[in-house]
């Protein structure tokens, strides 16, 4: 069985080029439950693990190096089979790019990342010019 089939709500739900599933959704909507978060906005806790990135709203992280070790955990809990979820306030611009950046990880082009987030997310996933500059500059 794969992580992915252990969800019980598929909303949100990305399967990255490798295989693994990772959710995306906005910090207050309900949710099942998860082994791991990525929390991008200020906002309530989940009562499983999580990390917080700070990351204001229509910008680029505010610490780029803590973001990207931050990314690198989820991606590799993902691999490991954990329910691994990604959330901001809207659940759109900065969900959708540590998306992208999750599937440049795991090798998508960098300029293919935006595309492809927004094929398999949301349309209006990584919202700001900023946004997709910084995915170009990952790895």
């Amino acid at each position: 069985m794969s992580a992915g089939q252990r969800w019980a709500d598929r909303i949100g739900v990305v399967v990255l080029p490798g295989g693994a599933t990772v959710r995306g959704r906005r910090l207050v909507a309900p949710a099942t439950p998860a082994d791991f978060a990525l929390l991008l906005a200020p906002g309530p806790t989940p009562p499983w693990p999580y990390r917080r990135i700070r990351w204001p709203d229509f910008l680029v992280p505010s610490d780029p190096a803590d973001a990207l070790d931050a990314l690198r955990e989820a991606w590799r809990r993902a691999y490991a089979g954990e329910r691994v979820e990604v959330a901001c306030r809207g659940g759109v611009g900065r969900t959708g790019t540590a998306l992208a950046a999750l599937a440049v990880l795991d090798g998508v082009a960098p300029e293919q990342a935006v595309p492809w987030v927004r094929a398999r997310y949301h349309p209006r996933a990584v919202e700001t010019p900023w946004q997709r500059r910084w995915l170009r500059r990952l790895r």
